[in-house]
This record gives structure tokens, sequence and C-alpha cells, in this order.
């Protein structure tokens, strides 16, 4: 119910009234009484349902499509046997099958020999939390690692000068501003040393990640989201980002150089003391999504990745690999990273890992990377229940039945739609920009409309709403639901499920013609918007 036939009853709407309203002037407030497959239902003013093909997928969360009859089926025998939802701090052995299950997945389709450790949560943001906080934890344990070496290089030096086994150069002296040598100047000495060691310590971790990313939208995670109107109000809460143009090589390396944080040491060699240097761990992680969704539905390239994988196997940084929107199969791969040549040290996965029921997402974190006192400082009430777990096994389950069927469906599906889309691109090369994605994560990006013949539509484009206008002509015109991706409201993302039939794809193309036709200003139909 919307904020003004709330109002209209005589009752306050207190949930989210702002964005009701919001739905409302876009004509996007529509309630659905029921879900089933790859369609949604509205009540029609005579009572019955009316069915509304469902592009918008949950945000990607659907790939098995609503309420599938044999995950329905299973949670609902889970929930009459009484299965313990919580039973939190004891062992979760449905927990460990999934993480096994996972691993098993990931190993054989990156062709990694290392397994990977699961951290479980509720949603993708916490998720991505998660690997943020591990990441700095790791970075955190590294440094603390370095200190304690250069600290006992100092007190070994100390001993070497002192007993008169070794002597300091006067240049090493000279070059911090000591003038004299001796027990006292070296003390002195290390003294600058240190106090120039824990300045550099002390700075701030970086995250790096490409411009355009979205993963999420929690204190910590909304800093790594590109959108500046998400991430502003909350700048002072987290650890910041620098955000990495992703067609400019090279820029990555001149950004981590500008990181850069060096430590100073002492070393013995021959009876002499020399000067180290050591790099301090600055740069925490490079956060990615292989297929940027909010951004746009926007696939890395292969040469983007492999630059990013070189550096920051250089400086010792992970590569986190945000598989949330574009993991599960949706690409016609578990991973779409997969197909990039891209292997991650830490995977985040969700949405369709609940099949549409379940509120449930992971952290895989590379073996070699882990850090097990992590799982002592970061814990969540919901996180590895018993009814989760287990709808996710199932999940998993048919996922991989037939040999990975799903897979193979979601990529043939994603080519029929994406020929289709391209189609009404190659008719309306004047209103479409581009149709882009892989598999059932596309996108279809609109030129800029701020100069429509249409004086409604030039307005909503020069408002940064044309995306939603369009969004909303498609539910009420023609029972098609799908919205503007968050950070580029001009492309309309498109992330049904497997269930997808011709008759939807031909459903699409036509309410899509009739839009494009609108736009350009050769249809006499205005767009289909509530009244006012």
């Amino acid at each position: 119910m919307t904020d003004a036939s709330n109002a209209s009853a005589g009752r306050p709407q207190l949930a989210e009234p702002h964005l009701g309203a919001v739905l409302a002037s876009a004509g996007l407030d529509a309630e659905y009484v029921r879900a089933e497959g790859n369609h949604l239902y509205q009540r029609g003013e005579d009572g019955r349902e009316v069915a509304v093909v469902d592009y918008a997928g949950g945000y990607g969360s659907l790939l098995l499509g609503h309420n599938h009859p044999a995950i329905t089926a299973y949670a609902q025998e889970l929930l009459q046997s009484g299965v313990p939802v919580h039973a939190q701090f004891s062992l979760h052995p449905e927990a460990a099958e999934l993480a096994l299950a996972l691993d098993g997945i990931v190993r054989r389709e990156t062709g990694d020999t290392e397994p990977f450790f699961a951290v479980f949560a509720n949603t993708g943001a916490e998720a991505n939390e998660a690997a943020l906080k591990h990441a700095e934890m790791d970075r955190g344990m590294r440094l603390g690692a370095l200190l304690d070496s250069v600290r006992s290089g100092f007190d070994a030096v100390r001993d070497a000068v002192r007993d008169g086994s070794a002597t300091v150069p006067a240049e090493v002296f000279a070059r911090f501003g000591v003038d004299a040598p001796g027990p006292a100047a070296l003390d002195m000495l290390i003294g600058r040393l240190a106090a120039h060691n824990e300045e550099q310590a002390g700075r701030p971790p970086v995250f790096l990640t490409p411009e355009g990313s979205f993963h999420g939208k929690l204190a910590g995670t909304v800093q790594l989201t590109h959108n500046e109107g998400y991430r502003a109000p909350f700048r002072a809460l987290a650890a910041q980002a620098r955000f990495v143009p992703l067609d400019r090589p090279g820029t990555l390396r001149k950004i981590v150089d500008e990181e850069r944080a060096t430590l100073f040491g002492l070393v013995l060699e021959d009876g002499r003391v020399r000067l180290s240097e050591h790099e301090a761990p600055v740069v925490c992680a490079f956060v990615l999504e292989p297929i940027q969704g909010e951004g746009g539905i926007r696939e890395l390239s292969a040469e983007f990745v492999q630059e990013i994988q070189d550096v920051c196997a250089e400086i010792g940084a992970p590569v986190v690999v945000d598989e949330i929107q574009s993991g599960m199969g949706r690409t016609g791969d578990f991973l779409a990273s997969t197909r990039l040549g891209l292997r991650g040290d830490y995977y985040t996965l969700a949405k369709s890992l609940g099949g549409g029921l379940a509120k449930i997402s992971v952290l895989l974190v590379r073996a070699s990377r882990y850090r097990g006192e992590f799982e002592l400082v970061h814990s969540s009430t919901f996180a590895k229940d018993g009814f989760s777990n287990r709808v996710a096994l199932k999940v998993l389950e048919l996922l991989e039945a037939d040999g990975g069927a799903a897979y193979r469906k979601a990529a043939e599906l994603g080519d029929r739609l994406l020929a289709m889309l391209g189609a009404v691109r190659e008719d309306f090369p004047e209103v479409v920009k581009d149709v882009r994605g892989r598999g059932l994560i596309l996108g279809l990006e609109f030129h800029d409309q701020s100069g429509a013949p249409v004086p409604a539509i030039a307005e909503a484009a020069r408002a940064g709403l044309f995306g939603y206008l369009v969004a909303g002509h498609l539910l009420r015109g023609h029972r098609v639901r799908t919205f503007p991706t968050a950070s580029a409201p001009e492309t309309l993302r498109f992330e049904p499920s497997i269930l997808l039939s011709d008759d939807d794809i031909a459903w699409l193309e036509t309410a899509l013609r009739d839009t494009c036709d609108i736009v350009r200003g050769g249809y006499r139909r205005p767009l289909a918007l509530p009244a006012g």
C-alpha cells in the first residue's frame, strides 16, 4: 500500500514513507500477492490475478525462480521437522557440509589446489563487510610481525655495537641527521627510525576497487561503492577506497606507488651495520566484481584483471572477488570470474545461494590467507543457522544436477535474450546506446535523453530519473518488471530466472520496442505513468 493510499485510509505510513513516495512518482508502487517461477502476480480491479514478467529477479537472487517447488517443499519439511534454527556457539555439521560443497565447486571451476575456508553471513553486504574485516585483520597481523622483526634487528645491532663486534658507518647516521657516532648516537638513530616506522605503520588502510563498483551499503562496504551519493554521507565512518579507472593501463600501479609506505631497519653484515628497507602493507585488498551489477552491467576486461592480479601479487594484497550478483551460475559458470582468468584470494557469494527463500551469504578465504583468529572476533546471530545452510545445500544440489544443466540453461537463455536486446538496439540506434553482459545478467543502456523530443522524457532525463520513468512504463503499460542499475540509471537490468520462456522474451521485446518508439517521438501514446 502506498503512502497516498495509507493516508486516504487514515493510516500513517511509517515504513519508509519517502521511498514509497518515490516509487509512486515513477509508477513502481506495485503490490504483489503471489510469486511463482519467473512471474509475480498483482490483484486486478476485478479481483483476479494479473501476471507480471519478473526481469528484476530479486536483484539476481532468483536464478531458480520464485518459490521453486523443490526448495519450497524442502523448506516446509525442515520447518515441520523442528530443525534447530538458533543453536549458536555449537557444532553445525550442515555448515561444514555446505562449506565443503562450495569449496569443491570453486576449486573444480578455478583449478585451484588450495582449499577455501568459509565464514557464513546473512546478506551480500555482510559477506563483503566480513571480507574487509578479515583483510584488515590479516594486514594488521602482517604489519605487526614486520614491526617485531624490525625491532628485533634494532636490538641485535645495539648489542653488537656495544660489545664491539659491529660498527655503524657514518653515512647511516648522516642520512637521519645524527652527527656523532657512538652508543648515544646509536640510540638516537634507532629512536628516529622507530618513530618513522610507527608513523608509517599508523597510516590507515586503503582499499582499491574499480570505478563503477558496488559492494553494499554497510559502514565499510559503502566506502567501496563508487556512487558518491551512497558513500559521501558516511565518509568518516570507515576506511577509504581509491577507485581505479577501468580503461587506463598503468594507473593501478601508479596508485599503488602513491600509497607505498617504507619501514627502515638495521641489519648486520660482516661486522658492519646496514640500513634495510621494508614495504609496509598499506593496501588492504583489491575488491572487485567481475561483472559490475549496479555500475551498469559492465564486465571487466581480461587485461585489467591480469594487471590487478600482477600488482596485488607484487605487494602481497589479497584479491577479493565479489560474486554476489554475478555468481551462483547466473553467467553460465558458477563464477563469472572464471572466464576472465581471475583467481581470487577471497570470494563472496549470496543472493541465489538462498534459493529465493533463505537469507544466507558466505565469504570464502584461501587457506594460505585465512586467519583462524577471525572466528573469535566476528560473528552474527543469524549466520550459519540450520535452516539456511540446509536450503543452500539443496540449491547447490539443483544447480549441479545433470552435470550442471542449470548452468547450461543460464548460458543458453542468456544468449537468446542478448540477441533479442541486440536486435532492439539495431532498430533503435538513436535510443539504445549499448547492450552488454553475459548469461542472465544483462544490461540495456539508453542514450542521454535530456534533449528528447518528448518534454516529459527530456525532463526526467535531466533529473536523472529517465531509467525509472521507463521502468514505470514497462510495469504499467506492459506488465514487465525491471529497474535501472543503482549507479547507472540509464541502464536497465535484466536478471531473470532459468525458467524464462520464449513467450517471456517475446513479451519483453514488444515492450521495449514500444518504449523505444515513444522515446524517439514516433509514437503518439505517452509513457504509461500514474496520474498527476
